[in-house]
C-alpha cells in the first residue's frame, strides 16, 4: 500500500515539475517577446512594420469570413434558444437586449478567439516548427539575429491589432443574426427589437469584450510560438504540438474567460 502511494506521489511530483517547467518556458518567452516588442523600440531598435502587415493581412483579412459566419450563426442559434422561454414569460420583444448582452460581452469575443486559436495558432506553431526542426532559427542565431523579434514580434503585433478588430466585426454579425430572426421568424417589430438591444448594450460592454479579446490574443500567439520553439526532433513532433497548441490555447481561453468574467462581475 505504502509503496503505491510512493509511486503515485512520485508520479505526481513528475507532473508538477513538468507543469512548472512549461510555465516558467512560457512566461519567460512572454517576457522577452515583450521586450522586444515594445522596449527596444524606445532604445533606437525600431519594429520593422513590413513582416507585421503580412501577417495583418494573414491574421485578420483572411479571418473574416469564418468569424462572421460563426458570429452569425451564433447570434442566430442565441435568438432561438432565448425566444422559447421569454415567450412564455411574455418577454418576446427583450430577445434583442439578451442577445445583444451576450455577444458582446461574451460570446463575440470568447468564439473569435477560439476560432482563431484553432486557424491562426495553428498556422504560428506549424510555420515556426518547421523552422525550428529545419534549423532555421538556429541559423538565425548564427547571424545574430533575434528569432524572438525576428520570428514572433510581427505576429503578436498583428494578432493583438486584428483580434479585437474582429472581435466588434464579430459583434455585429451576432447582433445582426439575432435581429434577422427576431424580426422575419419570431415576429418581433423591427423597432422595438433595436430599441430593447440598444437601451440594454452599455459601452462598458464592449469594453470588457475588447479587454478579453487582447488577453486572448497574448494566450494564442504566445502558445502558439512556444510550442514551436520547443519542439525536438523530426518533422512528426511538428503535427504534435501544433495540435498541443491548439488544445492549450483553448483550456487557457476558457480559463482566462472565467477569471475576467468573474472579475468584471464584481467591479461592474
Amino acid at each position: 500500500f505504502f509503496g503505491y502511494i510512493g509511486r503515485k506521489g512520485f508520479l505526481l511530483k513528475e507532473i508538477l515539475e513538468a507543469f512548472f517547467k512549461e510555465i516558467s518556458g512560457l512566461y519567460y518567452l512572454t517576457r522577452e517577446t515583450l521586450y522586444c516588442t515594445f522596449i527596444e523600440p524606445c532604445k533606437g531598435k525600431p519594429i520593422k512594420w513590413g513582416p507585421v502587415w503580412i501577417q495583418m493581412e494573414e491574421v485578420g483579412v483572411k479571418s473574416i469570413v469564418i468569424v462572421f459566419l460563426v458570429s452569425f450563426l451564433i447570434g442566430v442559434i442565441l435568438a432561438f434558444q432565448t425566444a422559447y422561454q421569454l415567450s412564455q414569460l411574455g418577454a418576446l420583444e427583450y430577445v434583442g437586449a439578451l442577445v445583444g448582452v451576450a455577444v458582446t460581452r461574451e460570446l463575440g469575443p470568447l468564439m473569435t478567439a477560439l476560432v482563431m486559436a484553432g486557424r491562426v495558432g495553428a498556422s504560428f506553431t506549424a510555420e515556426m516548427g518547421t523552422m525550428k526542426v529545419a534549423d532555421e532559427i538556429l541559423a538565425l542565431e548564427t547571424m545574430a539575429l533575434n528569432p524572438v523579434k525576428f520570428l514572433i514580434t510581427p505576429r503578436f503585433l498583428a494578432i493583438i491589432i486584428m483580434l479585437p478588430c474582429l472581435t466588434v466585426m464579430a459583434d455585429l454579425m451576432g447582433v445582426l443574426g439575432g435581429f434577422i430572426i427576431g424580426v422575419s421568424t419570431l415576429g418581433i417589430e423591427a423597432s422595438s427589437y433595436i430599441n430593447h438591444a440598444l437601451d440594454s448594450m452599455k459601452v462598458k460592454d464592449l469594453v470588457t469584450g475588447l479587454i478579453k479579446s487582447g488577453v486572448f490574443a497574448v494566450i494564442i500567439v504566445m502558445v502558439g510560438s512556444y510550442m514551436a520553439f520547443i519542439i525536438e526532433g523530426g518533422a512528426e513532433k511538428v503535427g504534435q504540438n501544433t495540435r498541443t497548441s491548439v488544445v492549450v490555447s483553448m483550456i487557457l481561453i476558457i480559463v482566462a474567460d472565467l477569471l475576467f468574467t468573474s472579475l468584471f462581475y464584481f467591479i461592474t
